[in-house]
């Protein structure tokens, strides 16, 4: 991956790479997760707490990162192998794997897929009977024929075993090949030759068994991934006017008939509800929105917007921030840790901080909260119905009571009683002949 983060955290739609597969088998109805780590333990705390980490002493191999789990391993059910990097495998899948295993009565059972580019892949050698033969790895030159490589039919890593037998055929595992590794494909011709039975089962998609070895790969399973998020959506009553420039990933909630718009990404644990329109070129991340909100060419992050308001265009909503039922925020406005109450309109170009602002109030264009002292962060807090001048700097902490109005281009600094006017501003004074002077005074210095 070129990358200082290992591949299995690298990020799908919103899901590390192992997240994907960890889900997808908890899905199945797998009872015991394990994660085999390396011995950095790049993925400490990283996982869900019914996931038991056990740590591969050494990187000899896929042979070896199952030995390493074979301790923990639940007596009695069939054993499923994952791969961390294989996320699209689907709990059906998964399900129909183990069914299979358990209709045959097989010690060992691999899921395959015909795919016309098999690059990078292990081959399924199978015998004239058609049954599986061996698997042969293709990392490097020389562990597989030139006719081996021309087979289609491709190893998922995807495996269910018998618990005895998996046990028992992994210590004759040796490293005799190109890499020096211990794969875990060399044990099934062991439990073949131990007498049990080995079953090689294709998947219908194989979509769902492909890997990620590079940045290549990851872009080419992201597309199918955001596909198949959009898909469910649109079948959901979520109209998506534009799948192909738009990014939502796999935890973010739509409500029917709202409508996503050209350019807009939808990110973490976003929610939008019924009826509401996104976009264009907005960016949501962990954003909450209510019913029938719009939001136009805004950017917004770990905040709430309730039903019937409206943000933007160009807009950005920060952490914290809190826009209530028909509230307006307007163009090119920045709120922070800000609560927008029911009604209140903040039209356009303000920051607004740290600041409560009532129902029905209305603050005008250049609104400017100023809370930090350098020490510590005030609020400010407006009351119901106030009514903002254009240009007003507000100095937290400075609270302005119910129907309060302030003068255009005021610094209010003190509070301000209800019902009252505040005028923050020196007065206007005009110098005539301040022009002839000037011009009178510079040909002078000539």
């Amino acid at each position: 991956m070129r990358s200082r983060t290992p591949k299995v955290l690298h990020d799908l739609c919103g899901r590390s790479l192992i997240e994907w597969t960890l889900v997808a088998a908890r899905e199945a109805g797998c009872t015991k997760l394990i994660v085999v780590d390396s011995a950095s333990r790049p993925l400490d705390g990283l996982l869900g707490d019914d996931v038991e980490v056990v740590v591969q002493p050494e990187a000899d191999g896929t042979a070896g990162a199952v030995a390493a789990a074979i301790d923990a391993l639940p007596s009695g059910s069939p054993v499923v192998v994952l791969s961390g990097d294989v996320p699209l495998i689907s709990p059906e899948t998964i399900r129909e794997l183990v069914e299979v295993h358990e209709q045959s009565a097989a010690a060992a059972t691999v899921a395959t897929a015909l795919l016309e580019d098999p690059s990078g892949y292990g081959r399924v050698v199978r015998g004239a009977d058609g049954s599986l033969e061996k698997i042969v790895e293709t990392k490097t030159d020389g562990d597989a024929t030139a006719e081996e490589l021309l087979i289609g039919e491709v190893n998922s890593g995807v495996y269910v075993f018998d618990a005895a037998a998996l046990t028992a055929a992994l210590p004759a595992v040796g490293s005799d090949n190109s890499q020096g590794e211990r794969y875990l494909p060399a044990v099934l011709p062991l439990i073949a030759a131990a007498g049990g039975t080995v079953t090689a089962h294709a998947v219908d998609d194989p979509s769902m068994l492909l890997g990620v070895n590079d940045r290549v790969d990851l872009a080419e399973l992201r597309d199918l991934a955001q596909m198949q998020i959009i898909e469910a959506h649109l079948l959901g009553g979520v109209d998506i006017v534009a799948p192909a420039s738009t990014q939502i990933d796999v935890g973010v909630e739509i409500g029917a008939d709202s409508v996503i718009e050209p350019f807009t990404a939808l990110c973490g644990a976003t929610t939008v509800g019924e009826r509401s329109t996104i976009g264009p070129d907005s960016t949501l991340t962990d954003a909450t929105i209510g019913d029938e909100v719009t939001v136009l060419r805004s950017h917004l992050t770990d905040c709430e917007v309730r039903s019937q308001a409206s943000i933007g265009p160009f807009s950005h909503l920060r952490p914290g921030s809190l826009v209530r039922e028909r509230a307006k925020v307007g163009a090119f406005v920045e709120l922070k840790n800000a609560d927008i109450g029911e009604g209140a309109k903040v039209p356009h170009l303000s920051y607004v901080g740290d600041a409560d602002v009532g129902a029905g109030a209305n603050l005008g264009a250049g609104t400017i909260t100023a809370n930090y002292d350098g020490v510590n962060k005030h609020r400010t807090v407006f009351g119901e119905r106030v009514h903002g001048g254009v240009h007003v700097s507000y100095i937290a902490p400075v609270e302005l009571g119910d129907d309060s109005w302030t003068a255009a281009g005021s610094v209010i600094t003190e509070g301000v009683p209800p019902g009252s006017l505040a005028i923050g501003r020196g007065r206007q004074e005009n110098k005539d002949g301040y022009d002839e002077r000037r011009k009178a005074d510079g040909a002078d210095k000539k």
